[in-house]
């Protein structure tokens, strides 16, 4: 166990059992500092097949500490979890809109409920695993890009704010992953050829609808094209997402071609989701988009008329943007082409080159469908 005299100027490592946080931890060490390592589980398993990711992931953190020779501790984060993120997460969906959990997790659980852990205990700083940068100019703390840009993750963080990026390190974000591999390797880490974590937060890889319907009440209902020809029957309005291609179960419609179908809208109060074979359909595409919830990374919101780039998912490269309007509670930006399946509930994140500014979640887009319902 740890104590707070023996973690006094200590770095406190956010430990997942994977290869980027444990080669945070080796690269810290190697720099002279003093570090220890915690584990967080954040979910409590129902896995009645015995298998218990957590439980690995726990001891593999804890196999490396051990050969890293630091203190470790492990605690049980499920109860803040469940507040913080996953009812967030279910009435979103519940709403019909998209979230992104694991933005919300590192606001509340990775930089918050973590943060303060570590510093109860006495830890000055924490350190991630995460593939970003960060750096001072001018008394502000700058988020900036990992140097490896297929890895780069300050899509995740733009919610954090200056006094968590003041006492946070990002020890990996100047390598790349291959690298993070090759050290782990050269360090004897068992973990150096680990899968990386997909899935849901701290939940992980899941039958996503099966384990959805758990939690979130959804209807089955009619599937129709704009132009109202009834195409099938969804199971529930929450288990789709704009632009989504698979799962729909459609096959072959008469009077209709041998293509794909997308979702195109999600109409709540109707309980009809709305398909077709286009997949740069007009509703499919926006140019203006509106966000709330803002946080700003940088210290400061942008200016109104200043050009940046923009993302509206986390694999997208950079889109160039112009901000219109931007206040205390919304921000709206026009892009420079329009964005494909632009989708409330996830993040439009802000860059000025390297640098994340922070942004908000998206509301609606410049084409909604609502105005086709309202006449029609």
């Amino acid at each position: 166990m740890l104590n707070k005299s023996a973690l006094n100027a200590l770095t406190m490592v956010a430990m997942s059992g994977g290869v980027d946080s444990s080669v945070a931890a080796l690269l810290l060490q190697q720099q002279g500092q003093a570090i220890a390592g915690l584990f967080m589980k954040n979910w409590e398993e129902d896995d009645r097949s015995g298998h218990c990711p957590a439980e690995q992931d726990a001891a593999d953190a804890q196999g490396v500490a051990g050969s890293l020779g630091i203190p470790f501790q492990t605690r049980n984060f499920s109860a803040e979890y469940w507040d913080g993120v996953f009812e967030n997460f279910i009435t979103e969906y519940q709403a019909g809109r998209t979230p992104n959990p694991d933005i919300l997790c590192n606001r509340e659980i990775k930089f918050k409920t973590f943060l303060q852990h570590a510093q109860d205990l006495g830890a000055e700083r924490i350190a991630t695993g995460h593939y970003v940068r960060s750096d001072e100019v001018d008394g502000l703390y700058r988020l900036l890009r990992g140097r490896d840009h297929n890895k780069d993750q300050s899509y995740f963080l733009y919610t954090l704010g200056q006094d968590q990026l003041a006492c946070a390190d990002f020890p990996v974000g100047e390598l790349a992953k291959s690298t993070v591999r090759q050290m782990a390797n050269e360090a004897g880490f068992k973990v150096h050829n680990k899968k990386d974590s997909t899935g849901i937060c701290f939940i992980g890889e899941r039958d996503f609808r099966s384990f959805l319907s758990q939690y979130v009440d959804s209807a089955a209902g009619e599937m129709r094209t704009p132009e109202g020809q009834l195409i099938g029957q969804h199971q529930g309005l929450a288990f789709h997402t704009l632009g989504q291609r698979q799962g729909l179960g459609i096959g072959g419609v008469r009077g209709f071609p041998d293509a794909p179908w997308y979702v195109l809208h999600k109409d709540m109060q109707s309980n009809v989701l709305y398909v077709g074979q286009q997949h740069d359909h007009s509703w499919l595409l926006s140019q203006r988009v509106m966000a709330t919830e803002l946080s700003w990374a940088s210290g400061q919101a942008p200016q109104a008329g200043q050009p940046l780039q923009a993302q509206v998912r986390y694999r997208q490269p950079a889109q160039t943007c112009r901000v219109v309007e931007v206040d205390e509670s919304s921000l709206v930006v026009e892009f420079d082409l329009p964005q494909w399946a632009v989708t409330p509930g996830q993040s439009m994140v802000l860059y000025d080159g390297k640098v994340c500014l922070g942004g908000g979640i998206i509301q609606y887009s410049n084409t909604p469908p609502a105005e086709y319902f309202a006449t029609t």
